[in-house]
This record gives C-alpha cells, sequence and structure tokens, in this order.
C-alpha cells in the first residue's frame, strides 16, 4: 500500500471538533459515575491498597489506548473502531465487533442515570427499593428513562455546539474532585485508618478490585475521542493527543480522589472490616464523608454535581454509540437508515435507537455495580481487538505512514492484550457466562441472517478469518469457570488464573495472526474505506 494513502473523515458529518474539544470529551468520559462511587467499592474490595488499584488500572488503560492511539490515527473516521476491525480480519469480524461495540456503549448513559438516582435517593427516598444493593423501584426505573431522553436530544445538537457544552461541563466536572480532594484532606484527622483491621483485605485485591469496584470503568472513556475522529479538524494530530491527555488527566486525578476518601475515614467505620465498611450517607460516599466532617457546603456540592458528573458521562456515550451504529451502516454491517442524518448533521437513528435499547438495559441490571461489572467485561472484550490490529498492520502495511507510532509496539502490544483478557478474567464467571451467551446470541442471530435470510455464499461469511475467535471467548470462559474470582469454582488459585491466562492469551495472539487478511486484502479494504459515506 503506497505510504501516502490514509483515510478520509466520514462525509456528511462536520469537522469542527477541535483539541480541547476532543480531549474533554474524552475526560468527561472518564470522570463520571466511577468518581462518585469507585474510591468506596475500591477501599471495600482492596482497603488502603486501593490507591495501587487506580495505579494498575491506570497503567493497563494506558497500554491499551497506546495502541488504539496509533490506530486511531490511521483510522480519523467517526465510529473507527468498527473500521478497524474490517481492516484486519474483514467485514465478517467487522459486524461482530460492530455489535460488540454497541452491546458495550448502549448500557453507559443508563448507569449513569442510576447513578444519578442513586445519589439522589439519599435526599428523595423513592428511587432505590431499601436495603437492598441498590435495585431500583418503579420510579427509579422511570426517572433513568427520562434521564435518558434528556441525553438523547441533547445529541442531536450540532457536534460544535455538543462539544462547546460539554466543554463547560468538563471544567466543573475536573474542578469539583479537585476541592473534594483539598477539602477532605485539609478536615481529616483520622490518620490511624491506614492500619485499621490490616487481616480484613489482601494483595489480590489491587487487581480484583479493577473490575468489581468500577476502576476500569472509570477509566473506559478514553475512547470517546476516536469515536469523533470523523469530526476532527485535524485527526492525525488531535486524537493520539487527546486520547494519551485524558487518561493521564483523569489517572490523577482518581488517584488523589482515592488517597482523600482514605483519609476521610473514620476508625469507627470500619469496626467489622474493609469489606463491610459503613458510614451515615454511604449511598452517596463523598457527600456522606463531608457531611460527617461537618463540611455541610461540600456535601451540598457534591449531590449538585451528582447530577452533573454522570450526566456529562452519558451525554458523550450516546454520542459515541451513535458514531459507533453510524460506521456499522456505512460499512453496510447493518440498516443504511442508521446513517440518516438530521439538519444539525447527528445521526438522529442511532441516537433513537441508543436510547431505546439503553432503557432495556436497566431490565437486567437495575443497580450501578451489576451495570459496571458488566460494561468492564465487555468493553475490555472490544478493547483487545486494538493490540491485534495494530499487530496485523505493521506485518501487513508496514510501509503505511503513522501519524503517531507507537514505540516498542511487539511487545506493548501483546502486553495490552494480555491486560485486557486479566480485566476479563478478575470480573468473575457469572458476569463473563452472562455477556458469552449474549455474544453467542447475537453471532448465532447474525449467522442465520447472513446465510438464510440475505442468502449469501458461506465463502463471503469468512469463517477462516474469525474462527480464532471461538478459543479466544471460550478459552476465557472455562478459565472464569475454574478461577476463584466471581463465581468460579475456585480450582485455579489467583495467581495460578493470572499465568494461565497470560499463556493462553499469546496462544490467541497467534491464531488471530494466522488467521488475519492478507496483506493485498488489507490494502484493498483500506482504501475501501475511503470510498464510503
Amino acid at each position: 500500500m503506497a505510504e501516502s494513502v490514509g483515510l478520509g473523515a466520514s462525509r456528511g458529518l462536520r469537522r469542527e471538533a477541535r483539541i480541547i474539544g476532543l480531549l474533554f470529551a474524552s475526560t468527561t468520559s472518564m470522570i463520571g459515575s466511577g468518581w462518585l462511587f469507585g474510591a468506596y467499592h475500591a477501599a471495600r474490595v482492596a482497603g488502603p491498597f486501593s490507591i495501587w488499584s487506580w495505579i494498575v488500572g491506570a497503567v493497563i488503560i494506558m497500554l491499551i489506548a497506546l495502541c488504539f492511539a496509533e490506530l486511531a490515527a490511521l483510522f480519523p473516521r467517526s465510529g473507527a473502531l468498527v473500521h478497524m476491525s474490517h481492516a484486519s480480519h474483514g467485514e465478517g469480524l467487522g459486524r461482530i465487533w460492530g455489535w460488540m461495540l454497541f452491546l458495550a456503549y448502549v448500557p453507559v448513559p443508563a448507569v449513569e442515570a442510576e447513578a444519578i438516582v442513586t445519589y439522589a435517593n439519599n435526599y428523595l427516598p423513592y428511587f432505590i427499593q431499601p436495603h437492598t444493593n441498590g435495585l431500583l423501584t418503579a420510579t427509579g426505573f422511570i426517572v433513568c428513562a427520562i434521564l435518558l431522553g434528556i441525553l438523547a436530544l441533547l445529541n442531536l445538537l450540532a457536534v460544535r455546539m455538543l462539544l462547546n457544552v460539554n466543554s463547560t461541563v468538563t471544567w466543573w466536572k475536573i474542578a469539583v474532585p479537585v476541592l473534594t480532594v483539598v477539602t477532605l484532606i485539609s478536615a481529616s484527622t483520622h490518620w490511624d485508618v491506614w492500619s485499621a483491621d490490616p487481616h480484613s483485605y489482601n494483595f489480590s485485591g489491587i487487581f480484583t478490585a479493577l473490575p468489581t469496584a468500577g476502576i476500569v470503568f472509570s477509566y473506559l472513556g478514553f475512547r470517546t475521542a476516536i469515536d469523533l475522529g470523523g469530526e476532527s479538524s485535524n485527526p492525525s494530530r488531535h486524537i493520539p493527543m487527546a486520547v494519551i491527555g485524558s487518561v493521564l488527566l483523569s489517572a490523577i486525578i482518581y488517584v488523589l480522589l482515592q488517597l482523600a476518601f482514605l483519609m476521610a475515614l473514620r476508625p469507627s467505620d470500619l469496626t467489622h472490616g474493609w469489606a463491610n465498611l459503613s458510614f451515615t450517607g454511604e449511598a452517596g460516599p463523598f457527600a456522606g464523608l463531608a457531611a460527617t466532617l461537618g463540611i455541610g457546603w461540600m456535601a451540598t456540592l457534591l449531590y449538585v454535581d451528582a447530577y452533573i458528573s454522570p450526566g456529562g458521562t452519558g451525554l458523550m456515550y450516546v454520542t459515541g454509540g451513535s458514531r459507533i451504529l453510524f460506521a456499522v451502516g456505512e460499512m453496510n454491517a447493518g440498516p443504511r437508515w442508521l446513517t440518516a442524518l438530521n439538519a444539525a448533521k447527528a445521526p438522529w437513528i442511532a441516537v433513537l435507537v441508543m436510547w431505546i435499547v439503553g432503557i432495556l438495559f436497566l431490565l437486567p441490571f437495575p443497580a450501578w455495580q451489576l451495570m459496571v461489572n458488566y460494561i468492564t467485561s465487555i468493553t475490555v472484550l472490544t478493547y483487545g481487538l486494538g493490540p491485534i490490529v495494530l499487530l496485523v498492520l505493521r506485518r501487513n502495511q508496514p510501509q503505511l505512514y503513522r501519524p503517531f507510532r507507537l514505540m516498542g509496539a511487539e511487545i506493548l502490544a501483546p502486553i495490552a492484550f494480555i491486560c485486557s483478557d486479566w480485566i476479563i478474567y478478575w470480573t468473575g464467571f457469572t458476569t463473563n457466562s452472562f455477556l458469552f451467551i449474549l455474544i453467542a446470541i447475537g453471532f448465532v442471530l447474525y449467522a442465520l441472517h447472513f446465510h438464510f435470510i440475505a442468502g449469501k455464499p458461506t465463502s463471503d461469511f469468512g469463517w477462516n478469518y474469525i474462527a480464532w475467535l471461538l478459543p479466544w471467548f471460550g478459552g476465557m470462559w472455562v478459565l472464569s469457570a475454574l478461577g476463584d474470582v466471581g463465581g468460579g469454582l475456585g480450582i485455579l488459585g489467583f495467581w495460578l488464573g493470572v499465568v494461565l491466562v497470560a499463556a493462553w492469551s499469546l496462544i490467541v495472539i497467534a491464531l488471530a495472526m494466522r488467521s488475519a487478511l492478507p496483506a493485498p486484502e488489507t490494502a484493498e479494504i483500506m482504501v475501501r474505506m475511503e470510498q464510503t459515506l
């Protein structure tokens, strides 16, 4: 493929996004409900080690983000994650990945709506069922559906106006956590909490907290800048800067928040150990701590922020998810009507689909933490493709001009893939079982439609290019079943499971590389992408 060949932005969408807009789009996608609840749940799992959980999570996500930073500069299009999978393993994988990406994006606005009503339940006790782990009432469900509708309506604005609104929100979302850190640390006097009940947590909690406490979930929003690539005025430069910068900025804020949370706890809050951490107002953890320290104005501010931070994140995930659906229609991997634009050049049908399906996701996951476990697992699974696509394109198109080139990709990309599989493993068997069943159902429906309704020949399906998915998904499911996390049989100890997942990941990479498209077909697909809508 000639060095000068690149991918142009999707025609029809306005290219008005600037670097600050993209940086803040990803940042606001990361600083949402995770900062309101993550520190509390992480402390219950890992105790004082929870600070390291946020650091480890940031390192893992940065490894993955660096892979996507190179790819995003090569695919400066809205919904670029869909296009990447086509280039490495063909249309079959592209269609499957489009389905999986949709399943990863669509529940995020719903979980942010759940976060809003969970905090609001502290002073309007109508939304959460009493004595449950945050389960919605019928009233809470209806309010969440209305909130999702508001986010959808805002997404019908022109992208420049949308990002201007988001940039204003993001300044708030950065300022309030920083103010919270300074205020809680200044008012805290209980330094002995660090040695409280050291037998109620262990070192492995650093890693199991990554998915179960919402830590990885909190970092996943870096991809929003990639999703808006087709609407950037200079995507090759802006996207890598936005992706890397947003991860660094969010990591600093989250580590400081965890530190402030731990320092604000009282020894009496840990009477029954870290796993049973309890204090007045814990349903809204930071606001509750502020109230116990006598900082009423801070508690009030945090209750206000409980609308703004999750709302901003939900807003940008409706934006990102609608662009994924746009790309699915653009690549003929789904209905063409998904590319329909309104007068503001926003994909209005895709936004409508995000709203309707988002409401449906409230039914099986009627609580914040339940939804977070699922979102973490499915999203990291979709991210696992990035390192593989990077390795395939490095092999198939070595002379391709790369505006951003990841140094040491031959080593860092496999490590990033292994880290992705570790997070899936640590999510636990119960959640992973639901995840893989949902993917299997989608795959079967797609195969039936392809062969029997569309009547296309088997040779066009690309079975030989996607066969590696079965050992990947199947192997991870078996390892989850044998592991000791989240409902597994406990046959594998924690560290043995970690080693086996790493070994299996390397095998999957080898299978994926063998199954990739030949170099000429990769070049042909990338050229053909320039001619799409």
